[in-house]
């Protein structure tokens, strides 16, 4: 397995240079398109063009290849983006999930006022509730800046502002209408259904619940390109443990997640591990810890691991009436479990694996070349395939070259352009090999194999080229 991680991302002279040079790429490459381009777009909508889809969808099986399949101890669930709204009464959400507003009476722009103070006047905000953020910019907020417009002193007065998207459930609009709300984290599905898992699929405690799905959050300020979206993607575990086993499970899901981002090449210096200070902590956590990576705009959190106690079975069991007490056969005992919740953000995951693998070599000479460092079993094209020529045969060859490879590789055949522009276009997608038929291939029946990241070349065989890339290609993911 080819680890792109074994040198340190090189930071250019300016971050934001590095990630407008990704964001770039995505949109030449077909990774990342803007939402809604043909109108104007939609800010902070991003769709996944053919090749981000299929990095996504290789990033979504291994997690689920080394987590769920091949793992005993866990299972999968897809549960629904809408639940009853008493589940958001008893998690917590509908009177906490808030952050503080304050808008630009000037320019209409917003911001999150917590964040303004922390970052541009360096006040620790963490513990700090609404009605000192209040205080705090009703005795200095004449003197601060919009960062949109630059006008000073004129921001309004710090206001709660919901994060979670609602919207109304009924057959007739205004008749009976429930106000529901799009899930803001996919943990609560994962409870709600403790109850069927555990009696259903006959599973003992310890287990964990596997899920990987949509959740949305009505940002103030979204921003940094997909860091930080209003609708993302999750690849979140809930594990059941026994009540003093926690600590122990805790430190081995912090050591599993840290493993399974190494499998996939992520340099080691651009990630480090922060634990939350207790002023920090969520109030269900007992303990917590992000693994951060190195952004181009700095660090920021990629994956918490969060040790959620009892706290969520105990407040649905509470709004619900219904008993989820996990019954001990072997003791006899019935208690409720403590959970540990590894949460990952995988459009996040796709940002750090594109800023981690994303090279510029020789940038100051004509050999300027811009390649993905992708590890092999992530990169959405295994291998392209081109004819030297269109002519005097060898684009029939190629095309029985893609044929013997395209249901077990994803493979590309192009034909268009010179050989070094298509070289140049795959390794802009991280394809790790590149298959030339040229006069000789005629004579020998023969092809040049191109590596991507030394750009050696060799000549194989036809017959051998199948065999090859499944020995070099991580099979279940091919």
């Amino acid at each position: 397995m080819g680890k792109t991680g074994q040198t340190e991302r090189k930071k250019q002279s300016e971050p934001e240079d590095s990630l407008k040079d990704i964001i770039s790429l995505c949109k030449r490459r077909g990774f990342i398109y803007q939402g809604s381009e043909i109108y104007g777009g939609l800010a902070n909508t991003f769709d996944y063009g053919p090749y981000g889809v299929e990095l996504l969808r290789n990033l979504k099986n291994e997690w689920w290849h080394t987590f769920v399949s091949s793992r005993s101890d866990i299972v999968g669930l897809d549960s629904s983006i809408f639940l009853h709204p008493k589940a958001w009464e008893a998690s917590g959400h509908l009177d906490s999930f808030h952050d503080p507003l304050s808008d630009c009476k000037h320019c209409q722009s917003r911001i999150r006022a917590d964040q303004y103070l922390k970052e541009r006047q360096d006040i620790d905000t963490e513990s700090m509730s609404l009605s000192q953020i209040q205080a705090v910019f009703q005795e200095k907020g004449d003197s601060f800046h919009c960062p949109q417009c630059g006008k000073k002193g004129t921001f309004t007065k710090p206001r709660q502002f919901n994060l979670m998207f609602s919207t109304k459930m009924g057959s007739v609009l205004g008749e009976n209408d429930m106000e529901v709300y799009l899930r803001p984290e996919t943990a609560q599905g994962i409870f709600l259904n403790f109850r069927n898992i555990s009696s259903t699929c006959r599973v003992n405690v310890p287990f964990g619940v596997a899920q990987i799905g949509k959740s949305f959050r009505n940002e103030i300020t979204a921003r940094q390109f997909i860091f930080r979206t209003r609708e993302f993607e999750q690849m979140e575990i809930e594990f059941f443990c026994k009540p003093g086993t926690q600590k122990k499970w805790f430190d081995y899901w912090v050591d599993s997640c840290t493993k399974w981002l190494d499998s996939l090449g992520v340099c080691k210096k651009n990630l480090r591990l922060r634990s939350h200070e207790k002023k920090e902590l969520s109030f269900y956590s007992e303990n917590t810890v992000d693994i951060e990576y190195n952004f181009p705009f700095g660090w920021g959190e990629l994956w918490g691991i969060a040790s959620r106690t009892d706290y969520d079975l105990r407040q649905h069991s509470s709004h619900s009436k219904k008993n989820l007490n996990y019954f001990d056969a072997e003791k006899g005992e019935n208690w409720l479990p403590y959970v540990i919740e590894p949460a990952l953000g995988l459009n996040r995951l796709f940002l750090c694996i594109l800023a981690d693998s994303y090279h510029v070599e020789n940038p100051e000479t004509k050999e300027k070349r811009t390649v993905l460092k992708l590890a092999s079993h992530l990169s959405p094209v295994k291998a392209g395939i081109f004819p030297l020529q269109k002519k005097d045969g060898l684009l029939e060859i190629a095309e029985e070259v893609h044929k013997k490879l395209y249901r077990s590789f994803a493979v590309e055949l192009d034909s268009s352009g010179s050989i070094g522009k298509r070289y140049y276009r795959q390794d802009e997608l991280g394809t790790p090999y590149c298959i030339t038929v040229d006069y000789q291939t005629k004579e020998d029946q023969t092809i040049t194999l191109r590596k991507r990241d030394s750009m050696s070349q060799k000549r194989i065989p036809i017959e051998e080229i199948h065999s090859y890339l499944l020995k070099k290609l991580q099979p279940s993911i091919c």
